[in-house]
């Protein structure tokens, strides 16, 4: 028996760069600055509303767009935040993770042959869902120069086509710390004014954004929430990546579409996890809080950097940071970040791993949302350089 040739719906992507360096950090006991996830544990009340809520009985499938609940809780968190009035029960959807709900979002908007923007570098995942969809991915890179990474409006709008179905942005960034502000929302606005074309909002680092600065939801801009899933993460805000729990918001007729997709791929979503985190949510201290305690940590990562031959770029959002390394190698990125890991046992992320072709800029991103211990000895590793 020889087992039949299948024909691969992404026949360019291989094993990730994270699952790469990540198994490189362990061969070398590395300490892991590459992956973007916690090394410490949630708030202790979150486990304890989730046990409540598996002991109380909640532990056979919740409804197919979530429990009625949390999706209250959410779309009464979007209206303080952003001031737009979101229905609980025609416009938010409980998704398993944000990216679940990107791909849902792809899938239930893009055609074969539409054209899909996607501003480069960017999370890895966008592409490939727009290829399982049948659709054409169009990438815009981001300038980049010693003020940091930037959006060329003008290069987005260029690339616009009678084909073009919809436009994917992210803020806060990954992978490069930036963050839009409102003159991006108006850029944005001006471009789709007068189409029909539909925006993806990836918005999982929401709650992290430094300096004072507002986080420039899409949600806040009337032009384009009338025409964008926006995407957040629970996983991101409360430190639980490992559960997937994310949501989708967007107007009742596109949400109405997204729903058709999702109850085919997923339909429901753990169940105790979503009673325990609606609970959770009745205290806002803990996203309203959050942005200072990632910027201390961030403080502290991008003073002890200073102290090191790397470049520091802005770091505006997100739990990464980017920094030049030109005055250290000339090796291209993913040879640094092969080399760091193996020689100063301090695992990063090449950037050029978040284009869809060879892109070098000389630039590698550490993630920093880990323990003071954690960032302090990698400080030590990274001076060594």
């Amino acid at each position: 028996m020889t087992t039949p040739v299948l024909q691969s719906r992404l026949p360019a992507v291989g094993t990730t760069v994270f699952t790469l360096m990540s198994a490189l950090a362990n061969e070398h006991g590395a300490v892991n600055l590459g992956q973007g996830f916690p090394d410490f544990d949630c708030d202790p009340r979150l486990l304890d509303a989730v046990d409540a809520a598996m002991r109380a009985g909640h532990n056979q499938y919740a409804p197919m767009t979530g429990l009625p609940v949390l999706r209250e809780a959410i779309a009464a968190k979007l209206a303080a935040l952003y001031g737009h009035a979101y229905d609980a029960n025609a416009e938010i959807t409980v998704t398993a993770g944000a990216t679940q709900g990107i791909i849902t979002a792809i899938l239930c908007a893009v055609h074969p042959g539409d054209e899909v923007i996607v501003i480069e570098p960017c999370y890895d995942s966008y592409q490939p869902s727009i290829v399982m969809a049948g659709g054409v991915p169009v990438p815009v890179a981001m300038r980049v120069d010693a003020g940091g990474y930037s959006v060329p409006w003008d290069a987005v709008a260029a690339a616009v086509t009678p084909r073009t179905r919809m436009i994917v942005v992210n803020t806060p960034h990954n992978p490069t710390g930036t963050i839009l502000r409102q003159a991006d929302l108006d850029a944005l606005a001006d471009i789709v004014a007068g189409t029909d074309i539909l925006l993806l909002s990836d918005e999982v680092y929401e709650h992290m954004v430094y300096d004072g600065q507002p986080h420039a939801s899409v949600s806040r801009h009337p032009v384009l929430a009338e025409r964008a899933f926006v995407v957040s993460s629970f996983g991101k805000t409360y430190h639980v990546t490992g559960w997937k729990v994310g949501y989708v918001a967007a107007p009742a007729p596109l949400m109405a579409e997204f729903r058709k997709a999702h109850q085919y791929n997923v339909f429901s979503v753990n169940t105790p996890m979503q009673a325990g985190l609606a609970g959770f949510m009745r205290d806002p201290a803990p996203w309203r809080d959050l942005p200072s305690f990632y910027q201390r940590k961030r403080d502290l990562f991008r003073a002890g950097l200073a102290n090191t031959r790397f470049t520091l770029l802005p770091a505006d959002g997100t739990y990464f940071q980017c920094v030049r390394y030109d005055g250290i190698s000339d090796l291209s990125e993913s040879e640094f970040a092969q080399w760091l890991t193996r020689e100063i046992k301090v695992a990063a992320i090449p950037v050029s791993a978040f284009y869809s072709k060879p892109t070098e800029s000389g630039i590698v991103r550490f993630c920093f949302a880990k323990k003071d211990e954690t960032l302090n000895g990698a400080l030590e590793r990274l001076a060594t350089v």
